[in-house]
């Protein structure tokens, strides 16, 4: 036993580990070999039962496919015998309708994807017992502070200084609490951040997005000064966003949106729903799982899964949106074709008010700007066109290539009637599809002037 920096005594915790398979039983005692736990073994559902009948088990980890017991009814088991006993299960990713069930039955605390590295199973038995250790310590703290209640009211009112003394000792516990809570809070918002390195293992490695959207939304927070929880929030939605995509097939999964055919439209469509059906069963969850099931909503009603409309979708969904979109649109996951940043956020502006909150766009744009660094991202004025769309006075703000590489104009330049005539006649003589150039428009004042002088 060791003493905890709160005070109390904390015993050496016990690990169980479950594998019908004896090597893997043993590479796992090597690998654990030398951690601050003790590590006892089972090769059976029942075998584990039995010895958590006799010894007191912090935490068990179970394969899911096991003869006679499945991982997930053993967990169930000991959800019903042993709730305290804090539940991981280990699985493939093919195994989802297994996974479902234990998080529904057995009320697991992670799971953990095959094949794992050891870095991430070392990590995430780590994480757990921090995690239950921290409840067990706001559990105890709570009685403590109960106690104290309970010893501040019996006080003789003639007793002022003892009071003042105990007045101020439970505020120091409440304290405390406090921070035992907001420390459990933030250690459940880091491992969904944790957990979403597992989702991205099952996507290729040109569609992981949620790394950056999340990095993309704790920049949104900054933006527009949202309070701590909304940002805990909208952090573990985005972790977790796309996590009903676990079981699409490969093919669905390379598919753009707007090619998804007919037959895999309702499977496409039900991801969100899924993704909120797999994580609802996770208290500190809940706020964030709303996020994750209307995402896909959009402003005009046209979304889903609920078609909700305008402000009716909530606040954090429809930021969650602009962050999924800017980003995926980049990775071919929206479109057919990946787009640029600034051809991903002129696609937001021109959608304002039919897909996304237009009272949103103009923050976004300046939240997209600090993400990339990039001011031009956050004018208004600049916009993509075609040389056919370019008029005197514009402003390049972005170098303008030939399909070759060759640099035809530097960003800064202002248009004028001769190099359009110029642009056109060399896009026609390429012949290879049209120049998308990034210009500023004009003030008024300007284009008038520049109108005068042709």
């Amino acid at each position: 036993m060791e003493e905890s920096a709160s005070g109390s005594l904390q015993q050496r915790p016990t690990v169980l580990l479950v594998d019908d398979e004896e090597p893997i039983l043993n590479s796992l005692r090597r690998l654990l070999r030398g951690q601050p736990y003790d590590v006892l073994l089972a090769t059976s559902g029942e075998q584990a039962l039995a010895i958590m009948a006799e010894r007191n088990i912090d935490l068990i980890m179970s394969d899911a496919r096991m003869p006679n017991m499945d991982g997930a009814t053993l967990l169930a088991r000991v959800y019903s015998l042993y709730p305290d006993t804090t539940r991981i299960l280990l699985t493939g990713f093919a195994d989802l309708e297994t996974i479902v069930k234990a998080i529904n039955e057995g009320q697991i605390h992670r799971y953990i994807a095959k094949p794992w590295t050891d870095e991430e199973l070392v990590l995430t038995l780590r994480q757990s017992l921090a995690f239950q250790f921290s409840e067990r310590e706001r559990q105890r703290l709570e009685q403590l502070t109960q106690r104290q209640n309970d010893e501040l009211k019996s006080l003789n009112a003639t007793l002022e200084k003892r009071v003042l003394a105990r007045t101020a000792e439970l505020q120091q516990t409440a304290d405390m609490l406090d921070l035992a809570y907001e420390e459990l809070k933030h250690s459940y918002a880091t491992g969904t951040e944790v957990f979403s390195l597992l989702v991205n293992q099952r996507l290729p490695p040109d569609k992981q997005t949620n790394r950056r959207v999340i990095d993309l939304i704790n920049v949104c927070g900054d933006q527009f000064g949202l309070d701590e929880a909304t940002r805990r929030d909208l952090s573990m939605a985005a972790a977790l966003y796309n996590i009903g995509k676990l079981g699409w097939s490969d093919v669905l999964i390379n598919t753009p949106a707007d090619m998804v055919t007919h037959a895999d439209k309702e499977t496409y469509r039900s991801y969100p729903r899924q993704s909120e059906s797999l994580l609802m069963t996770l208290e500190p969850m809940q706020d964030a799982t709303k996020l994750i099931l209307h995402h896909q909503e959009r402003w005009d009603g046209s979304g889903f899964p609920a078609h909700l409309k305008g402000e009716a979708i909530p606040f954090g969904a429809r930021l969650l949106k602009l962050a999924v979109d800017f980003i995926e649109l980049q990775g071919g996951l929206i479109l057919e074709r990946h787009m640029s940043s600034d051809e991903a956020l002129l696609f937001i502006r021109k959608y304002s008010g039919k897909l996304y909150d237009p009272s949103l766009t103009d923050g976004f744009a300046a939240a997209c700007a600090a993400y990339l660094n990039d001011a031009v991202l956050n004018d208004p004025r600049v916009k993509a066109v075609t040389t056919r769309d370019l008029v005197p006075g514009m402003t390049l703000v972005r170098n303008l290539n030939a399909e070759n590489g060759m640099l035809l104009l530097n960003a800064g330049k202002v248009i004028n009637a001769a190099l359009i005539d110029k642009l056109v006649a060399f896009e026609a003589m390429e012949n290879k599809g049209k120049y998308h150039i990034f210009v500023r428009l004009p003030d008024e004042a300007t284009a008038l002037d520049t109108a005068k002088s042709h």
